[in-house]
Order: C-alpha cells, then structure tokens, then sequence
C-alpha cells in the first residue's frame, strides 16, 4: 500500500476528517477497519517468504528477448544521445575558441583512420538505431506491426539498418 493510503487510513481512525470540515461528525464515529496495512503486508511478505517466491518483477523471471533488449537499448540510446549533445551545447558555449580550432586540434592528434573510423561508428551507431527505431514505434503508435513476428521482423530489420547506417558513415 501507498504512504498516502497509509496516513489516511491512520488518520480515519483517529477520527480526522480532511475533504471537509462540517462532515467531521461522520468521520468521527467511523468504525476501525479489521487489520492494519501493515498486517496485511506482513502477512503478504510472510506468505511470499514461505512459498519461496522471488521478489516480482526481477530479472531472473523474464526470459531475455529481443524486443525486451531493443528497448533497453532505445531508452539507453535515448539517454546518451542526449547527454552527449547536452554536453556539446554546454562545450561550445563555455570553451574558448572556435569549431575549426578543435576540429585542427583533434587532426593534430594522428590518431590514425582506424580509430577515426572506430568513433564515427560508435557516434553514427546510435543515432542511426535511435532514429530507426523511433520510426518504428511511430508505426507501432499507428496499430501497425504489433504482432509478434512483426514485432521480431521490424527489430532484426532495425539492428540490421542501423549496422548498414553505420558502417557506411564510418566510410565517409
């Protein structure tokens, strides 16, 4: 149970009345309820306890998939995506000098093409699969491809694109 049906159960037995003051007569003489919510949770947590039963929801009952992952991912792609451009904005307006400045300095670095290539697929990766799948859920918002080979299709479809997207933008 909630702390607020907690406090107003605790409250209506000792006779408070808080919509309105004139019904208070009627709050008064309320007759007390049988248990308390915290004997009924105990007497749940005790019953769990004996029958062994994990805490639900946990990991360990889901079966992973690949629907359940790609939503992981999305939420996580969601958060980085805009932590890093959050970041950005916040660097370009407190550093000192210009875009060419840092793009000189990070050309300056002869970091070589591998790892170059490397980090326009580790920036390219997750806008691509963020905008893919974002589309897929617009169409999900529709009613479309809710069933659960669709659901597969469209995923392994969006892994598949986003990897493509990549790739070749990692070539650019």
């Amino acid at each position: 149970m909630s702390n607020m049906a907690l406090l107003l159960r605790s409250l209506a037995r000792q006779g408070v009345c808080l919509s309105r003051p004139q019904y208070g007569v009627l709050c008064r003489h309320a007759a007390p309820m049988g248990t308390t919510a915290k004997e009924e949770m105990n007497k749940f947590w005790a019953k769990n306890t004996k029958l062994n039963r994990p805490m639900s929801p946990h990991i360990t009952v889901y079966k992973w998939s690949v629907p359940m992952m790609m939503s992981i991912t999305h939420r996580g792609t969601g958060v980085g995506l805009s932590g890093a451009i959050s970041t950005f904005a916040l660097a370009a307006l407190v550093l000192p000098g210009s875009y060419p400045y840092y793009l000189d300095l990070i050309h300056s670095l002869s970091v070589g093409p591998y790892l170059i290539g490397l980090a326009k697929f580790g920036i390219a990766f997750p806008v691509s699969y963020h905008t893919y799948n974002g589309i897929r859920h617009l169409f999900w918002d529709m009613g479309k491809g809710l069933k659960i080979p669709e659901v597969y299709r469209t995923g392994y479809t969006v892994i598949g694109l986003s990897i493509i997207t990549a790739v070749a933008v990692a070539f650019l």
